[in-house]
C-alpha cells in the first residue's frame, strides 16, 4: 500500500532482519514476525486485502490497528535527520590566535585556535604529532563564532555547530584528518565507529560500548601486552577492502583507569593530563607504536562493559543488541552502495559482549578470541 516508505534495503541476521531506509538513511532491525507483517503490508493493494493476510496468520489480531502501528513506523523510519550546519557563515581570518604544526609520516597541516579552550578539542590527542612552524599542505581553523563552533579546512566551511554538539566537529575533523593522510575521499569510507580497534599484525577486533565502559582502558592493557593499537575512539571503515585504517589519534585514557594503567605505560606520570569536559574528569593522551599496517580486516566486534568485581564473560550476541551500541554514535555513510556493502560486511562479522574487571584473564580471553580469528 505504501511502498514509497518501504526500506531500500534489506539483509537477514537469523531471528532478525535489518531495513534500511535511504531518505532518512536509518537502519532498523525487526524480528521475523514483525517482518512478516511489514511484507504483507507494503505488498497489499488495500486494507481489505491486508486484512484478509492477518486474519489467515492470526484471526484474534486487529488487522486495523496492525496497519496503523505499521504505517507509523515506516513513517518514523523516514523521517530526515535534520542538520544544524550553518554552511552560510564567513571565514573569519582574525581567530588565528593559535597556530600549531603537525606531521604525521609525509603529511604536514596546521591548524589555526582561537581560545585554549577550543584548542582542547583536538590538540591533546595529536599533540605528539606536533613540530616547529613549518609549510603545511593543508590549514584547518577551528573557533568559535558566538555560540557556534567551527571548523574550516583550507578556509572552507566543513561544519558548523552549536558548541555544546563539540563531540561532533571532533568526528568531522578526524574524517577528514583521515582522508588526507591515507590520500582517501570522504566517498571512500563506508562508516566511521566510534570505538577503539586493536591488531595482532594479521586481524583487528573493533571495541565498541557507551562512554566510559572500558573501551580505550581495554585498548591500553593490549597494547601493552604486545598488540597493535590501529584506532581509539574514531575507527574508520573503508569501502573497497573492507578494512579498519590506522587512526593516529593517541589513546585517551580516563581518570579512573590511571591507576590501572599505571605500572604498565612508560613514564605514565609524565605524560599530561587534560580537562576539557569536566562530567568526564581528567584526561591522559597516550600515543602508541604505529600498527605493521595501514589497515586490518576486522572480523569481530566486542562490546565492553567494565564492571568492578565481575568475572570476565566474553558470549556472543545478536545483531539487534550490536546495532543498538553502534549506530548512536557512530556515522555511516548515506550512499546506496554504501549501505549494501556495509550490511554484507555485518554479515561475515561475529558479535560479542565483553564484561570484565581482572586485567589478565581479560587479556586471555582477547588473545584465545584473536587465536580463534587466524583459524576461521
Amino acid at each position: 500500500m505504501y511502498n514509497n516508505l518501504a526500506p531500500t534495503y534489506q539483509q537477514s541476521f537469523g531471528e532478525y532482519s535489518v531495513l534500511w531506509y535511504s531518505k532518512s538513511n536509518n537502519y532498523s532491525v525487526v524480528e521475523t514476525e514483525f517482518k512478516t507483517l511489514l511484507d504483507h503490508y507494503l505488498s497489499s493493494e488495500s486494507l481489505e486485502s491486508f486484512t484478509s493476510k492477518v486474519t489467515a496468520i492470526d484471526d484474534l489480531s486487529n488487522p486495523t490497528e496492525i496497519a496503523k502501528n505499521l504505517q507509523l513506523y515506516l513513517e518514523r523510519c523516514n523521517v530526515e535527520k535534520t542538520q544544524s550546519n550553518q554552511l552560510s557563515l564567513k571565514f573569519n581570518d582574525s581567530k588565528r590566535h593559535i597556530e600549531k604544526y603537525y606531521r604525521f609520516k609525509d603529511k604536514i597541516f596546521q591548524i589555526n585556535f582561537d581560545s585554549d579552550l577550543v584548542k582542547k578539542t583536538v590538540h591533546p590527542a595529536i599533540a605528539y604529532l606536533e613540530i616547529p612552524e613549518s609549510k603545511p599542505q593543508t590549514k584547518f581553523d577551528i573557533y568559535l563564532d558566538g555560540e557556534t563552533l567551527c571548523l574550516f579546512e583550507n578556509e572552507q566551511l566543513i561544519i558548523a555547530i552549536p558548541k555544546r554538539e563539540y563531540h561532533r566537529l571532533q568526528g568531522k575533523f578526524v574524517m577528514r584528518l583521515l582522508t588526507i593522510i591515507h590520500d582517501k575521499d570522504e566517498s571512500d569510507w563506508l562508516a566511521t565507529f566510534h570505538g577503539s580497534t586493536i591488531s595482532d599484525g594479521d586481524n583487528a577486533i573493533l571495541f565498541v560500548g557507551q562512554s566510559g565502559k572500558g573501551k580505550s582502558t581495554l585498548s591500553a592493557l593490549l597494547t601493552a601486552h604486545g598488540f597493535e593499537l590501529v584506532a581509539d575512539d574514531v575507527s574508520p571503515l573503508v569501502s573497497n577492502s573492507k578494512h579498519i585504517y590506522h587512526n593516529p589519534l593517541a589513546l585517551s585514557i580516563k581518570q579512573g583507569a590511571f591507576d590501572i594503567l599505571r605500572p604498565l605505560i612508560s613514564h605514565f606520570d609524565t605524560i599530561p593530563t587534560t580537562i576539557f569536559n569536566k562530567t568526564k574528569g581528567q584526561l591522559k593522551y597516550v600515543p602508541c607504536s604505529m600498527p605493521t599496517k595501514e589497515s586490518y580486516p576486522c572480523k569481530s566486534i566486542v562490546i565492553v562493559d567494565y564492571c568492578e568485581g565481575s568475572e570476565t564473560l566474553l558470549k556472543a550476541i545478536s545483531i539487534k543488541a550490536l546495532l543498538e551500541i553502534l549506530i548512536p554514535e557512530s556515522w555511516l555513510s548515506p550512499n546506496s552502495s554504501h549501505a549494501i556493502q556495509l550490511l554484507t560486511w555485518l554479515k561475515n562479522v561475529d558479535f560479542y559482549q565483553l564484561t570484565y574487571s581482572n586485567t589478565k584473564s581479560v587479556t586471555e580471553n582477547i588473545n584465545a578470541l584473536f587465536e580463534q580469528l587466524k583459524k576461521d
